[in-house]
């Protein structure tokens, strides 16, 4: 369900419904409610002292708050504006609260038989505090107030709501999780937006790398999971479940295309879809995604297009610095070392900094105004645990939560210099960046890929000159000594850029051990800034094959219980300023963003409090209470660490993964802006 902590004014639309009082039955439940995430839903307010309900029309109140204040109370609204949080602590969080407040949602089952079964499902929200007694106390008086041929489950809110219903029997409180009610939805949400475009449909993937070489930008792909190489189209659309953090949600967001989950789409496009006009591949349909609903509509004719957004786009990167940088220990570097080092590499070292010095103000974001309220000051007190709300206090004492709850990995970087050094050394490898470059500017696109795939032929043969290759492994002596396993990762100068992340372009290897295998892996990672999908994608927003190199982070292997992604956002829903959202999966966070398994994913709200889980995945089943209150921490350690990395804005969402190498030992990885 949508927030109810925040308020806007009614506006009254035909008079209003709301009913006090009476009995609910589903014909007037479908007179007040709206619909949401596709269900329609109904605001109920319980009034303990009157022993009255109300069931609110939800065109006029949008908010309970609203509505208990003006319609019940007798305030204004600037009177509930000039104390917002402490009347939502009296409705949210006080255990003997005068009201309960909830969201009816009117839901369908199937029978054995193909009957459709109605029942109804009552939940609060998320930063609900409610105890079992008063969860108890609403589902009873809601039960004898609806119609008793409908089924009424209750849904926990969070986490402390599913702890605090386990010692009631379900008996009492029939129940319903989040994740088993909604996860077989058919369709989803993954990134807002809109498109008109020829659907193009691929059921394989051979089917798919058939066409490849014909899709464009004005085409709408799917299948049931794109590959991380797909061309930049008008949207995407999965077939089957994957989640807003893999490389291709990331890659959506970031050029703003719609993309969605329709698990029915081989259905309605089957030969005798639309009725008996065939189906939908390789027509021209209106394709809509937002949190509340998915649609796919058939066009009459194909529209008059316009290239989309991202064909403007320009990304502008800093010159590259190919002086005498030398290889350096991660914790040595600073932000500004990316114009030596790459983006990634300078914001681990600059998360070193953070750590070691304490002096980083990671408040920033909790010090902006969100009307009515001036600021989230005393809401990051409260979830410190500290009564002293002054920023001053404040600073230091979230600057102690990050570094008591997470560790930046050790590492060396190895500068854009030995790149340079490399490709220069070579006069057959400057020949073919020649030729490339020729191609691009003629716009001979035929030419690209293949002069790409034989110059990372040539990158991962030729020889690395001495000089360079006594740099990188004098660098890790301890690791080839001890035969240690060891990660290499990429560090461009094109990726983890605002507006363009490069997910997934760029390659990692992380089965290193050895100097002959290390020196293998790093020429892998050099050629990948020479992929044809690298080299496509750079072009198209104007960065130059001139300006682009590649730094290394050579780290040791650090084996983990639990890996993961957690974005400092809801990608669904980029107004909500409270949550955080965490994907996980056992081992690495690349289970998570390759789409090898559908991790465990969780929403964190960082302002109120509380988590709820939104799905457990491949795993089939939970976390455990502690490893979700961990999350927690971590969910708002993100959230503080954005205050220092957003590079232009404190609200600008970063992108973190990390490890978990024992029970709330996490170890950050990487740090890059979200794309939105």
């Amino acid at each position: 369900m949508t927030s109810t902590l925040d308020r806007t004014d009614p506006a009254e639309a035909g008079g209003d419904r709301t009913v006090v009082g009476a009995n609910l039955t589903l014909p007037l439940f479908r007179t007040l409610s709206g619909v949401l995430a596709g269900h329609p839903y109904l605001k109920v307010v319980v009034d303990r002292h009157t022993c009255t309900w109300h069931l609110l029309d939800t065109r006029v109140h949008p908010f309970h708050v609203n509505y208990i204040a003006t319609r019940v109370l007798g305030m204004t609204m600037d009177e509930l504006d000039a104390d917002l949080d402490a009347f939502n602590a009296s409705v949210y969080t006080d255990p003997d609260r005068r009201f309960l407040l909830g969201v009816l949602s009117l839901h369908t089952d199937r029978a054995a038989d193909g009957t459709e079964c109605p029942f109804l499902v009552l939940e609060t929200t998320e930063a609900d505090t409610m105890h079992g007694a008063l969860l108890e106390e609403f589902h009873l008086y809601v039960r004898g107030r609806v119609d008793g041929r409908l089924p009424l489950l209750l849904k926990p809110a969070n986490h402390g709501q599913e702890a605090e219903l386990a010692s009631i029997p379900e008996a009492v409180v029939p129940r319903v999780l989040s994740h088993k009610l909604f996860g077989d939805r058919t369709r989803t949400c993954l990134n807002p937006g809109q498109a008109e475009g020829r659907l193009r449909h691929f059921r394989t993937m051979a089917a798919y790398e058939a066409a490849a070489a014909d899709l464009g930008w004005a085409d709408i792909v799917a299948m049931p999971r794109l590959p991380d190489d797909v061309p930049r189209v008008a949207g995407f659309i999965n077939t089957a479940p994957i989640t807003p953090l893999s490389h291709t949600n990331v890659l959506a967001s970031g050029w703003g295309i719609p993309n969605a989950i329709m698990r029915d789409l081989d259905t309605l496009d089957e030969p005798d879809a639309l009725d008996g006009r065939g189906g939908l591949d390789g027509t021209w349909v209106r394709y809509r995604v937002s949190e509340d609903a998915v649609t796919l509509e058939p066009l009459a004719a194909p529209p008059r297009l316009t290239k989309p957004a991202w064909h403007q786009q320009r990304i502008r990167i800093d010159t590259p610095l190919l002086d005498e940088a030398p290889v350096l220990a991660l914790h040595r570097l600073r932000s500004a070392d990316r114009d030596s080092y790459g983006t990634k590499a300078a914001n681990l070292g600059e998360l070193h900094h953070v750590l070691d010095s304490r002096t980083a103000d990671l408040t920033v974001f909790h010090t902006r105004p969100r009307p009515p309220r001036r600021d989230l000051l005393g809401h990051l007190a409260a979830r410190l645990g500290e009564r002293d709300a002054s920023r001053e206090h404040l600073r230091a004492a979230a600057a102690q939560y990050v570094a008591d709850t997470v560790r930046a990995p050790e590492g060396v970087a190895l500068p854009f210099r030995l790149h340079h050094l490399f490709l220069t050394s070579s006069p057959a490898l400057q020949q073919g960046i020649g030729k490339l470059k020729m191609a691009l500017e003629l716009k001979a696109f035929d030419l690209v890929d293949p002069l790409c795939l034989t110059l990372q032929q040539l990158v991962r043969a030729t020889p690395v000159p001495p000089d360079v290759a006594r740099a990188i492994t004098s660098a890790v002596p301890r690791l080839l000594a001890d035969g240690r396993r060891m990660v290499v990762r990429s560090s461009s100068n094109a990726e983890d850029l605002p507006g363009f992340s490069a997910a997934g372009i760029y390659d990692s290897v992380t089965t290193v051990r050895g100097a002959e295998q290390l020196m293998d892996a790093v020429r892998q990672v050099w050629a990948s800034l020479l992929s044809p999908r690298s080299v496509r994608l750079r072009h198209q927003v104007g960065i130059c094959l001139d300006d682009t190199y590649m730094g290394v982070i050579v780290q040791e292997y650090l084996p983990a219980s639990l890996g993961g992604v957690l974005v400092t956002c809801n990608p669904t829903r980029r107004e909500d300023f409270r949550n955080v959202y965490v994907n996980c999966a056992p081992g690495s966070p690349e289970h998570v963003v390759d789409g090898s398994v559908l991790p465990q994913q969780y929403l964190y709200n960082t302002v109120e409090g509380g988590g709820r889980t939104l799905d457990v995945g491949t795993a089939g089943e939970d976390l455990p209470a502690p490893t979700r209150a961990a999350l927690a921490r971590l969910a708002l350690t993100g959230r503080l660490l954005q205050s220092h990395f957003s590079a232009n804005h404190p609200d600008d969402a970063l992108d973190i993964e990390w490890l978990m190498t024992g029970e709330g030992d996490f170890r950050l990885v990487q740090i890059r802006p979200y794309a939105r």
